[in-house]
């Protein structure tokens, strides 16, 4: 079935990750919140293998992305790499949802993961489950916990408005480039169309922006490099700004005006995500790597490889070619990301129009941890096309480099 492209993409959804031990009562939770048999229900433990997301409206907040994972005290060679989904799902999500057995209380697992969200600042609740099934006196909960029974319904309700005021707290109303621009401003934006670009639509990054662009009451053409120069002759003023796509650097950079204002989608996605200046300063360190460094070479989402793809293919020859070393190239894709980087001289990651923010900060602040300089395709490559501060520029004071 092909998707449905008048969704929000997942990646600009608030998510919510539940959390918790075996047969704690995650599941049957997220059915109830969703409102819909979304996760398989079982008295077996370890029955949820992979997380499982759901999207969803939770209003009056939005659109969200409900995220059921593995028990946290899973056993075996399995159990463990079911563990460590949950903890990466835990670095993807903007609110968690510690789902604890209020027969049994907090457990070592559960206090372990409740330091780690107060040590992050993430923003989270504990849900009592099984509610229906206590006898005597309950404890006291605060503003930060509740009792919940899915088989009744009970405090299913009060979850979702807490959900709901957490998530309105969480949302920030970032602009991809609306904030730099004035009502009527002009946005010239360059998008190939080659073999890599899907058929019949254009890539997220640019649905994005357009989307940013028309939200800021400010106009935009949208144009493919050989019509550039054409387009430019006809307009009486020069746009306010030129978005490219990364590839085409060092055809456009040639095309337009020194006195205009040139970015890459790219790099707008890494300020959208709140990494680009860190990946303006990794950049800037490419000069550095030595022959025999492996690089890697990663992408928040997965698709089927072009014979020309950009971060497979055309990424390494032109690192070659800048640096002039024999350099080795490792590549991840999706969800993958590796938690020891020390073997890597360097990590080139794509724009993340994918993955959410946290996600994101989550994987460059394991590299800088670990020491491993981090950049992303569009200032790398404007970089090798020595327009780096030029691309930057837009964003004058807006940095710390």
């Amino acid at each position: 079935m092909a998707a449905d492209l008048t969704q929000t993409p997942s990646a600009n959804r608030i998510r919510i990750g539940f959390f918790g031990l075996r047969n704690a009562g995650k599941s049957s939770l997220v059915n109830a919140v969703a409102g819909q048999a979304l996760s398989i229900v079982s008295d077996v433990k370890g029955t949820t293998t992979d997380p499982v997301k759901k999207a969803m409206e939770l209003l009056p907040l939005g659109p969200v992305l409900l995220v059921d994972t593995p028990g946290l005290d899973d056993e075996g060679e399995l159990g463990a790499m079911r563990v460590e989904r949950a903890l990466q799902a835990l670095e993807q999500c903007d609110i968690a949802v510690l789902v604890v057995d209020s027969a049994s209380g907090l457990r070592e697992q559960d206090r372990d993961l409740l330091s780690r969200v107060r040590t992050e600042r993430l923003p989270y609740l504990v849900a009592y489950t099984k509610a229906d099934k206590l006898s005597g006196a309950r404890a006291e909960t605060d503003g930060a916990s509740l009792f919940v029974s899915a088989a009744t319904g009970e405090g299913v309700a009060e979850l979702k408005e807490r959900l709901t005021a957490l998530g309105q707290s969480a949302a920030q109303d970032k602009k991809i480039v609306g904030d730099l621009l004035e009502p009527g401003d002009l946005v010239v934006l360059v998008t190939p169309m080659d073999g890599s670009a899907p058929k019949g639509r254009i890539i997220l990054p640019q649905v994005q922006t357009i989307r940013d662009l028309l939200d800021a009451r400010a106009a935009c053409l949208v144009t493919q490099p050989e019509q550039l120069p054409q387009m430019l002759s006809l307009l009486n003023a020069p746009p306010k700004l030129i978005v490219t796509d990364s590839q085409v650097f060092e055809t456009v950079k040639e095309l337009v005006p020194a006195s205009v204002p040139l970015t890459s989608f790219s790099i707008l996605m890494a300020r959208f995500k709140g990494v680009l200046d860190v990946c303006a300063a990794g950049a800037y360190r490419l000069a550095s790597l030595r022959d025999g460094d492996d690089v890697l070479i990663s992408e928040g989402c997965t698709h089927h490889r072009q014979c020309q793809d950009i971060g497979t293919v055309k990424l390494p020859g032109w690192l070659r070619r800048f640096t002039g070393k024999d350099l080795r190239f490792q590549f991840t894709s999706g969800g993958d990301f590796p938690r020891d980087l020390s073997p890597y001289a360097l990590v080139i990651h794509c724009g993340g129009c994918m993955l959410g923010e946290r996600e994101m900060r989550a994987r460059l602040r394991r590299a800088l941890e670990q020491g491993v300089p981090f950049t992303n395709y569009g200032t790398a490559i404007a970089h090798m096309n020595g327009i780096l501060d030029r691309s930057l520029e837009p964003f004058a004071g807006r940095l710390t480099l």
